[in-house]
C-alpha cells in the first residue's frame, strides 16, 4: 500500500513540528500506542497542545463531552 503522505499532512493535528512521524499515520499510530497514548489526531486542537495523549485523558474529554 502506498502512503498518502501529502494528504495526511493536510488533516494532521500534531503540535510537535520536528516529528519524523508526520503524515506517516501508520508509524504514527504505532509509536503512541506502544507508549500507551493516542495520537493527536484523536483530540481536539485545543486539547492536543496540551500533549497530553493518554488514554485517561482522551476519557476524561469524551465524559465531558469534550469529544
Amino acid at each position: 500500500m502506498e502512503c498518502k503522505k501529502s494528504a495526511n499532512l493536510a488533516g494532521c493535528k500534531c503540535t510537535y513540528d520536528p516529528c519524523p512521524r508526520k503524515g506517516l499515520c501508520c508509524e504514527c499510530i504505532s509509536n503512541h500506542l506502544r507508549r500507551r497514548e493516542l495520537p493527536g489526531c484523536c483530540f481536539s486542537v485545543e486539547a492536543e497542545k496540551t500533549w497530553d495523549r493518554s488514554f485517561q485523558h482522551f476519557a476524561r474529554l469524551v465524559r465531558e463531552g469534550k469529544l
